[in-house]
């Protein structure tokens, strides 16, 4: 860093838990690279740079694909009003030499190197980081591979599953919950991306929050049968597509007194006025939310 607040592309990869080589693609293929730029010197970025890849950052992590992120950045994306207490974007505790060492691990198909890396992220952690510094950059940047030679879709199969399987475990052991009733979590519609969605849950589980996963394209007679049944203090439903963040799923949900909290997340919301749900914006978001519906 500068004095005047400047960032290096390693600097700020380290900030936004994304390789140097990531951000270096985003400037060639997106245009959002570094302002500041003397012949002969190190390519800055400045405040404003940073302010703008932080977004676009937020928006990769939610599920955008990175040219629809860089977009919605240049455009002036804001998070919501209600900011999470840890950034999305912070990543303290990221070993450069680990995350390296998982993406060549996913490279070779080395399950047990990967589940390995996974799981200790995830234990030292926490399932949050981990999720924002460890496995999206991780997608990323296979996905940034195979956007440039058409290889890498094995790798995101390999590694989509593993991290399914690893998130699926028990993360904490939920002796005594907090709450009193799970909370409902469901992909809607013909949703069927749930990686962001496990993130979720196993999230609530570290924080003795029971959940009840519902799976991918819940069809809407499903749902209101289960929240019937069940009267959750909570309902977060996720939509990755936009196609799938339908308003009318959500004035058809039954009404029960208490009425639950609906909390909505995934790229398919943004933007849309959910007067009858609120609207979060990454997985710390998420989980607070959640956190708030049931009073902890």
């Amino acid at each position: 860093m500068d004095s005047q607040g400047s960032l290096t592309v390693s600097a700020l990869a380290r900030q936004l838990g994304v390789a140097p080589s990531t951000l270096r693609t985003w400037d060639r293929r997106y245009g959002v690279g570094p302002s500041s730029h003397d012949v002969g010197a190190n390519r800055l970025y400045t405040p404003a740079d940073v302010a703008l890849l932080t977004a676009m950052r937020k928006l990769v992590i939610m599920g955008v694909p990175p040219a629809d992120a860089a977009a919605r950045a240049k455009a002036g994306f804001t998070s919501a009003p209600v900011e999470p207490t840890r950034s999305a974007s912070a990543c303290p505790h990221v070993d450069s030499s680990q995350a390296e060492n998982l993406y060549r691990a996913a490279q070779a198909f080395n399950r047990e190197i990967v589940e390995a890396i996974i799981r200790d992220e995830i234990k030292a952690n926490g399932v949050v980081e981990a999720w924002n510094c460890v496995l999206t950059p991780l997608l990323i940047r296979i996905g940034e591979q195979w956007a440039s030679d058409g290889t890498g879709i094995g790798s995101e199969h390999f590694v989509s599953e593993i991290i399914k399987r690893v998130l699926g475990e028990p993360i904490a052991e939920l002796t005594n919950p907090i709450n009193s009733r799970p909370v409902l979590v469901a992909c809607i519609g013909e949703e069927v991306h749930s990686l962001a969605v496990r993130a979720l849950v196993a999230t609530l589980a570290e924080r003795q929050i029971e959940s009840q996963f519902l799976g991918v394209r819940l069809p809407q007679v499903a749902l209101n049968e289960v929240i019937k049944k069940s009267a959750p203090p909570a309902i977060f439903l996720w939509a990755q597509l936009t196609a799938n963040a339908d308003l009318e799923y959500l004035h058809q949900l039954p009404a029960l007194r208490p009425a639950p909290r609906i909390i909505v997340g995934g790229p398919g919301w943004q933007g849309t006025a959910c007067s009858d749900a609120t609207y979060t914006f990454d997985l710390e978001h998420a989980a607070q939310e959640i956190s708030r519906a049931i009073g902890a």
